[in-house]
């Protein structure tokens, strides 16, 4: 019923902000109890003759009404209706205290309550506002009664009793209610607040897992030609060594007299070097097809001591024929500068690499778009150039920097390249998550990811990753 009658009241411009609904039915409630609790009063002081009392009382719940009223209709907001309120309530109080014998009464009391109901339903700057004016109507009359006899009660004791009981009652209902509906209205915020919440993190891991496989969708051509090399190596070593075995058995099936013994030990230990070979490559096509299945997992994996330099060229090369499966003019020059002495650091290794990928794939996206403008301008000159460096710095911190020679990064657009959803692809072509989730991932791995113009043009992003990692 409450629910309903303070609906009624909310403005209509109020019903399409969700976000503020708490804060509204909370000043909306705190004017209906109190204009009833007024009405109560009022009743309570024309049944004992306490008449100018009971019409000040009717009076304040006629100005809470039309507050209301004027509040549905928009013409007051709820700062304005606040002060309305506190201060028909600080002149009605004054009266009152008046009427019943000045520090004596409730109703001197009752200014306690009133910078309360102004913090409840406008926050901090009204309720101190009326902290400071509730003070100052208190000290003078404290200053009164010291300097002049105590005003003298206009009604006998019984009636000042009767009313000191409804006062008392009205004003511990008041902040009861008050304090329940407050509570009730912020119980709802955060169970509001807590689903939220919990629909962001279901979003958040549904579009992490849609970028895991949209980047894993740009690496599979460059696995594809990644993987066949050991296997290729393995057809062909594989294809050596039954050769080998048939000329070994040729020699075997001799008579001892006519076997060449140096040949079969030779045949032997080319044998066993072929199968190393074919091991070696199976455990590098096996790498491959681990790696692809990890990048694609959905849940986080544990650090792991991880040879950057290795992570950073393995990834180039995926990238690179990824581009060309889709591209077969692309061509671009790819230079590395890897520190020979880079220690080893752990890691999530499949993390670190879907950062590089998706570093490495804008800089070679960056120069073949570069590259078709030279190109409609005339310039055949340009030459696409893409390279990562890494090395340890002062900081003790592991750096990696892919850099390239493309269009650069304007600066109107430096500061928002990080940010969720921004992206400078056409529409359909990219999600504006790729950076904002190599910026998080670097940052949960206890590093930082930057970018900048680079010197001789283009853009530079550089990955710090601090030497000892922190569980």
């Amino acid at each position: 019923m409450l629910k309903r009658i303070t609906d009624y009241f909310l403005p209509q411009k109020v019903l399409g902000q969700p976000e503020s609904l708490s804060q509204n039915r909370i000043f909306i409630n705190v004017l209906l109890i109190t204009a009833l609790t007024d009405f109560l009063g009022a009743n309570n002081a024309l049944g004992v003759d306490l008449i100018e009392v009971g019409w000040l009382l009717i009076a304040n719940m006629v100005i809470c009404l039309i507050t209301l009223f004027l509040y549905k209709a928009g013409l007051i907001s709820i700062e304005t209706g606040t002060h309305i309120h506190i201060a028909q309530h600080a002149v009605s109080f004054a009266f009152q205290g008046w009427f019943q014998g000045g520090l004596s009464s409730p109703a001197v009391a009752a200014f306690f309550l009133l910078p309360a109901v102004a913090m409840l339903t406008a926050g901090k700057k009204t309720a101190t506002i009326w902290f400071f004016i509730c003070s100052f109507i208190i000290i003078g009359y404290y200053v009164y009664e010291q300097n002049n006899p105590s005003p003298i009660p206009y009604y006998s004791i019984e009636q000042r009793g009767q009313f000191f009981l409804s006062a008392v009652l009205g004003t511990y209902i008041t902040i009861f209610v008050i304090l329940l509906v407050y509570q009730n209205g912020k119980n709802k915020a955060l169970n509001e607040l807590h689903k939220k919440h919990n629909d962001l993190i279901s979003t958040q891991a549904r579009l992490i897992q849609t970028e895991k496989l949209a980047s894993l969708g740009e690496m599979t051509a460059g696995i594809a030609h990644e993987i066949q090399n050991p296997l290729n190596f393995v057809n062909n070593f594989s294809e050596v060594n039954e050769e080998l075995i048939e000329e070994l058995l040729e020699e075997r099936n001799k008579k001892r007299g006519e076997r060449d013994e140096g040949l079969e030990a030779e045949l032997i230990s080319d044998l066993k070097n072929n199968l190393k070979k074919i091991n070696h490559h199976g455990q590098r096509a096996s790498s491959i097809v681990k790696g692809m299945l990890e990048h694609s997992r959905p849940g986080s994996s544990k650090k792991e001591l991880t040879n950057i330099n290795a992570l950073a060229d393995e990834y180039l090369r995926l990238a690179y024929h990824g581009f060309r499966a889709k591209d077969k003019s692309f061509n671009a020059e790819m230079i590395t500068d890897f520190d020979p002495n880079l220690p080893k650091i752990e890691v999530v290794p499949q993390d670190i690499g879907r950062v590089l990928l998706n570093l490495i794939n804008n800089a070679f996206q960056a120069v073949q778009e570069e590259g078709t403008r030279r190109t409609e301008q005339g310039d055949l000159a340009y030459k696409p150039l893409v390279s990562i460096r890494t090395e340890t710095t002062a900081q003790s911190s592991l750096l990696i920097a892919v850099t390239d020679n493309g269009p650069g990064i304007p600066e109107e657009i430096k500061d928002k390249i990080f940010q969720p959803f921004f992206t400078t692809k056409p529409t359909g072509q990219g999600t504006g998550l790729g950076l904002s989730l190599a910026y998080d991932i670097i940052k949960t791995q206890g590093g930082l990811l930057e970018a900048a113009s680079s010197p001789d043009g283009g853009a530079m992003f550089t990955i710090k990753l601090p030497l000892v990692q922190k569980n």
